[in-house]
């Protein structure tokens, strides 16, 4: 054998081992997974729910057209601010405005007839007055008239007058008794004709009455024409001009809203949040809002309420109005109360509210994507086929590193933080547990052989 071929069946030799222990190192690691880890520490974690929706006043009324016609006057512009009870525009108003002045002279005359009815009611009470006098002079005559006609009947009888003297007394007798009921039935007319205006001064007072509810009516009706802020705020929207017809009761129509008034004194942040959020959601909590027309500001508030009913993710329609069943994602509304809103805010401006749901102080937490699900027939070795329930009961828990191996443990977890998850069960402080990446955690197994590999990936690389 020549010295070349020694050396080419030594290169060979070589290749051959090499490629032999290359091999049989491959098929060593063939079934190693490479992972990354982390240490379960303690520390302080917030639960927070995110929720965006929009700036909104807690109170505004869409001011609607109490009466038809055209706009005569706009007594605000959008952006003014406005007191309760403040005139803020006029619509025409020439018809009743006419029967408003007619009905106040109807009044006028009513009330005239019944002034000049009480003048004549104090002239008759004169003339009662007078003919009561009469009567009573009368009375007085006829007491007299009959003294003296009892005496001189006395004396006639005795014979110590003339005949003539006693039948002058009797006639000036009987004359004084009709005098008496003369006056008498003066009084009685007097008297009715005095009754007569009482019931013609009692019908005037009820014209007078009658003409003064016609008038407020007909004011009621002339006031519809003025539209009037019901209450302190800002005009928020303002969408009619003068000279454009206004009317009224007509629902979602354009025409029938004359302005939007907010009450500028409490703003909220109104957001929808997710249905698998809401239930930790109390009113009291602490929230911060960011208002994206505002960069780079953080405004505090409290949630102040928070809806009952779902509402359709797709649609914006609450769930009980839905004529069919769906299983789409649903939200709840929830307001936040800004606690010092900036005076250029303005409703409708979209913003995001995070809600400090829970606060937990000193506790064990681990990163969401450590925590995993697996079925508990996954895990059972020991018996050769597992249980019905063991086949579809899923257990949570994190994969330790054990040996050089991953090993399920369940754990019981508290409250969600931004990136890490409250362990209130399962898990001892410090030790290591498999953290990434996200798709090997999904599809590890347990006691699969593991290599750990903290290092960070390259500059530009993605990490799965």
């Amino acid at each position: 054998m020549t010295r070349s071929s020694k050396i080419t069946l030594a290169v060979v030799a070589a290749l051959l081992i090499g490629s032999g222990v290359a091999g049989g190192l491959r098929w060593s690691r063939r079934d190693l997974v490479t992972v990354q880890t982390g240490v379960a520490m303690k520390g302080d974690l917030t639960a927070v729910v995110t929720a965006s929706g929009e700036i909104k006043p807690r109170n505004y009324i869409n001011l609607g057209a109490n009466a038809q016609g055209p706009i005569t006057e706009l007594l605000i512009k959008e952006g003014d601010r406005v007191r309760k009870g403040q005139v803020v525009a006029r619509i025409e108003h020439i018809q009743p405005a006419a029967d408003v002045d007619a009905q106040k002279a109807a009044v006028a005359s009513a009330v005239a007839d019944a002034n000049a009815f009480e003048a004549a009611l104090k002239t008759q009470d004169q003339a009662i007055a007078t003919a009561q006098a009469t009567l009573d002079k009368s009375k007085s005559d006829l007491d007299l008239a009959r003294l003296n006609y009892a005496r001189y009947e006395q004396l006639y009888k005795a014979q110590l007058i003339a005949r003539q003297e006693y039948e002058q007394m009797k006639a000036n007798f009987t004359s004084a008794e009709a005098g008496v009921r003369a006056s008498a039935a003066q009084v009685s007319q007097v008297q009715a004709q005095r009754n007569q205006m009482l019931a013609q001064l009692a019908s005037a007072q009820r014209r007078i009455t009658q003409a003064e509810a016609g008038q407020t009516r007909l004011a009621d009706v002339l006031a519809k024409f003025d539209v009037v802020a019901p209450i302190d705020g800002m005009v928020t929207n303002l969408p009619v001009r003068v000279g454009e017809t206004v009317v009224p009761g007509i629902q979602n129509s354009a025409a029938s809203t004359v302005m939007t008034i907010a009450d500028m004194s409490l703003i909220t942040a109104e957001v929808k949040a997710d249905e698998t959020d809401i239930v930790s959601v109390q009113l009291g909590q602490d929230a911060t809002v960011t208002i994206d027309a505002m960069p780079n500001r953080v405004f505090r508030g409290k949630v102040i309420e928070i809806g009952n009913t779902a509402i359709l993710r797709s649609s914006g329609l609450a769930a009980s109005q839905s004529a069919t069943s769906s299983q789409e994602a649903k939200d709840f509304k929830v307001v936040v109360a800004l606690d010092d809103p900036p005076d250029e805010i303005r409703p409708g401006l979209s913003c995001t509210a995070k809600i400090v749901t829970a606060t937990r102080h000193d506790v064990l937490s681990i990163p969401i994507q450590a925590l995993t699900v697996r079925k508990k027939s996954e895990l059972e070795t020991a018996s050769g086929v597992p249980s019905a329930r063991a086949q579809s009961e899923e257990l949570q828990g994190v994969f330790l590193v054990n040996n050089g191996r991953a090993e399920f443990r369940k754990v019981e977890t508290g409250i969600t933080g931004p990136s890490d998850i409250e362990v209130t069960g399962g898990l001892q402080p410090g030790e290591e547990i498999i953290t990434g990446s996200y798709k090997v955690i999904r599809t590890l197994r347990n006691q699969a052989r593991v290599v750990v590999d903290n290092k960070p990936p390259p500059a530009g690389g993605s990490g799965t």
